[in-house]
């Protein structure tokens, strides 16, 4: 068994700030996943037209802000106006797209710590990867804990790599070939976030024997998330904050 890698990350994650219960992505999200209890919350993040690091899972508008278009098609002064809090209710109304910065001034100043996935726009994979690295061990350079970076892409995390090597790494992966302890260490991942259908008991022994942690999402059923903390299961991402409860 290889010796794993330092963790010292909660074992319960907010989903994109808050699950469902605040509009994802936004500071909103970020203090209602705080007033759960939760100590670490996932969001994601990408550039805008000018190369400011926002966050926002899609890579167009529509569906979470008032705007149109890819966002990487607008600079952060546009972005900066649109309303990502209406669409899920009234009381959020004019919340905006944050910025990374801001984002990480909120964390470090409130002790929470962060999973940063990497959602690069297509075509951006490694620009976008640099720049969230960059900024990433910039910004939190006086945090407690450092932040997590993750990405489906793996031009991203290679060019993250590159920029911060220091910086922590998760490859999220939708499915696992027989190629995946060679992925990970290319990379110099210290964990694979996987689908929490794909996980058995079995499979996390394989994985932490191999020197990896685990990260499973997204597990909004209180017994299947005490199954897999049971299993080993290094952290579970979730939207059910309200009803998987953080210690």
């Amino acid at each position: 068994m290889q010796t794993l890698p330092s963790w010292p990350y909660p074992n319960l994650v907010a989903h994109r700030g808050a699950g469902t219960l605040a509009p994802e992505n936004t500071l909103a999200a970020m203090r209602v996943g705080a007033s759960f209890g939760y100590k670490m919350v996932e969001f994601d993040a990408k550039l805008s037209q000018d190369q400011v690091a926002i966050l926002l899972h899609d890579t167009d508008l529509e569906r979470t802000t008032n705007g149109r278009g890819n966002a990487a098609d607008h600079p952060y002064a546009a972005l900066s106006t649109l309303d990502a809090g209406l669409w899920l209710a009234p009381a959020f109304r004019g919340e905006p797209i944050p910025t990374l910065e801001a984002v990480a001034r909120y964390t470090v100043a409130n002790n929470i710590a962060c999973n940063i996935e990497i959602k690069p726009t297509p075509g951006l994979e490694a620009v976008t990867g640099t720049a969230i690295a960059r900024q990433a061990l910039h910004d939190w350079r006086e945090a407690a804990v450092p932040p997590l970076l993750s990405s489906f892409s793996l031009t991203a995390l290679e060019a993250a790599k590159q920029e911060a090597p220091s910086l922590p790494r998760g490859w999220i992966t939708k499915t696992l070939d027989e190629n995946w302890r060679q992925t990970l260490a290319q990379l110099g991942c210290v964990s694979i976030h996987l689908h929490h259908a794909l996980l058995t008991k079995a499979l996390v022994n394989d994985i932490h024997n191999a020197g990896f942690r685990v990260a499973v999402w997204t597990v909004n059923d209180p017994a299947r998330a005490a199954e897999l903390l049971r299993w080993g299961v290094d952290s579970v991402i979730t939207d059910a904050l309200d009803l998987i409860h953080a210690a």
